[in-house]
């Protein structure tokens, strides 16, 4: 940890300010939340650039990391929304780069287009933890990676598919395919994209019918889902990956006419396993859903405090993750979540 008198820090603060503003003014839009009042001084700085709030699941995830880096714990931390845009983020990190921050946390909005970032970032000597997505960077410019693993979740849902199917006797029957895919370019998209693809492969009577983007939002889930409706009359899987998507998805089948779940027209596959998604479980409009766990705040904290012991991290860390589907206990299970 660098040890910085509070004049020095304050300057940094009102520099960072004024870049903000003009950033503004120039048509960006940053939200830069600190927690806490306190001024910083003896305090480890986190600066934190979060994608956005655009599903539920990300909202779990900020408040995590929120609740675990507070000044009690020792730690002053700079939150900012980069509001689904990647310019966004880029700024926030050279703001983070003029307040001296001691550790950068971004979780990317799409994979590519990081390098001269964090470079600067290595050439000041500040390391950047990547968490939730990934980047197509060079390993050498980041200390660490904390998510999820996007290809094993995909594949496990079309394992799971296939086992569903055949106890439904269904296991040779011709099966149609469609998939809301979320924000293209994203490390949840390409991964569970590959990973389902990958089990697709071995099944040549599933037919993969269309891929639309959803963007991870429930208006374009809705959207995307009315489309593919208008175009195909006879779905008999759904695969939305996440959540937020579902919900405007279950809408615009309700609204064709149509149903969906364990007894309804069409199989929904979804991703994340919020607390809503379970309601919808429950009342049997989802078939099974693959978690997600949003709640990395506490192994992030972990990973940052070994470094300041000048510990050894490594290099990618996969959170503890599970799955749900109708056939189990959905109310007990609920009820033991904390999202």
């Amino acid at each position: 940890m660098k040890h910085r008198n509070s004049i020095v820090l304050m300057v940094s603060l009102l520099l960072a300010g004024m870049c903000i503003t003009a950033g503004n003014a120039a048509g960006a839009s940053l939200s830069d939340d600190r927690t806490d009042n306190d001024s910083g001084d003896g305090l480890v700085m986190v600066g934190v650039s979060q994608v956005g709030s655009e599903s539920d699941w990300r909202i779990a995830m900020t408040q995590s990391i929120k609740s675990a880096f507070t000044t009690d714990e020792g730690f002053y931390l700079i939150f900012q929304d980069a509001q689904q845009k990647q310019e966004n983020q880029i700024k926030a990190m050279r703001n983070f780069i003029l307040q001296e921050v001691d550790y950068i946390v971004l979780d990317p909005i799409v994979e590519t287009g990081w390098d001269a970032i964090l470079q600067e970032a290595k050439d000041t000597g500040i390391p950047v933890i990547i968490v939730d997505r990934m980047v197509d960077a060079d390993p050498q410019l980041y200390t660490c990676w904390i998510g999820s693993d996007f290809e094993k979740e995909g594949r496990d849902a079309a394992e799971w598919l296939a086992a569903y199917l055949g106890t439904e006797g269904r296991g040779e029957e011709e099966i149609h395919l469609v998939t809301l895919q979320g924000t293209l370019g994203s490390s949840a998209q390409i991964g569970r994209t590959k990973g389902f693809s990958e089990v697709l492969d071995e099944h040549e009577n599933w037919k993969m019918l269309a891929r639309e983007d959803g963007d991870f939002t429930q208006a374009k889930g809705q959207e995307a889902m009315e489309k593919l409706l208008e175009r195909y009359d006879d779905i008999d899987v759904l695969i939305s990956e996440n959540d937020n998507m579902t919900f405007g998805a279950i809408d615009a089948i309700q609204k064709a006419g149509k149903t969906c779940g364990p007894n309804g027209d069409m199989i929904v596959i979804s991703f994340d396993a919020v607390e809503a998604a379970l309601d919808a479980m429950i009342d049997g409009e989802i078939n099974a859903d693959f978690e997600c766990n949003p709640l990395q705040g506490p192994q992030l904290l972990e990973t940052i405090r070994n470094l300041e012991k000048g510990m050894t991290v490594d290099k990618i860390q996969h959170v503890d993750e599970t799955y749900f589907d109708a056939t189990m206990n959905l109310p007990e299970l609920k009820a033991e979540r904390k999202y």
